[in-house]
């Protein structure tokens, strides 16, 4: 028998989403969904989490903060400032799991960069990780802040996509067509 939530799009898209970015952590699509099915009870069980970004009761995206959250604790995603010193930015970017297996800071002049403000920053990091087949994207939470993930640029667009179907943007950093 069907599961009730089976011909829900967004449903599908956020479970979509959760495997693309977290393919070895069924825990993140578990959470996404869980916020998805049963808000209050997201709410109530990450209460603490929540607090954090003041938040307290259900809204329309809670599920893509979910996904954001979930990702950070899985180490999956980092999420930067609006004014972020650029060698935390390297920092926090070389720690993320789902890194590229080549060093894109081999490429990349940090000296010369480390005096751009963090959305132009990013933007020269998302540029250097495409040189290598990798993508950094910025999951949009309406803040002014930046939560990325890493992923390979082969899959940017099904991602694009996956969180258009779910009503949630993306930004790609360092193409010319989408700036954070």
């Amino acid at each position: 028998m069907p599961h009730p939530h089976d011909a829900d799009p967004v449903r599908a898209s956020l479970a979509g989403i959760a495997a693309l970015l977290a393919p070895a952590h069924p825990g993140v699509a578990e959470e996404v969904l869980r916020a998805h099915d049963s808000p209050h009870d997201y709410v109530g069980a990450f209460a603490d989490r929540l607090d954090d970004r003041g938040i307290d009761e259900p809204f329309d995206g809670l599920a893509w903060i979910a996904l954001v959250d979930a990702l950070a604790a899985h180490g999956l995603l980092a999420e930067f400032d609006w004014k972020e010193d650029p060698q935390e930015i390297r920092a926090q970017l070389r720690k993320l799991e789902s890194r590229p297996s080549v060093d894109p800071w081999a490429l990349f002049e940090a000296d010369a960069a480390a005096t751009l403000p963090t959305d132009e920053f990013l933007d020269a990091c998302g540029r250097h990780y495409r040189e290598i087949g990798a993508a950094l994207a910025v999951l949009d939470i309406d803040s002014d802040c930046y939560p990325v993930v890493g992923l390979r640029a082969a899959r940017a667009d099904e991602l694009t996509a996956l969180a258009g179907r779910a009503g949630f943007l993306v930004h790609h950093l360092g193409t010319d067509s989408r700036r954070p």
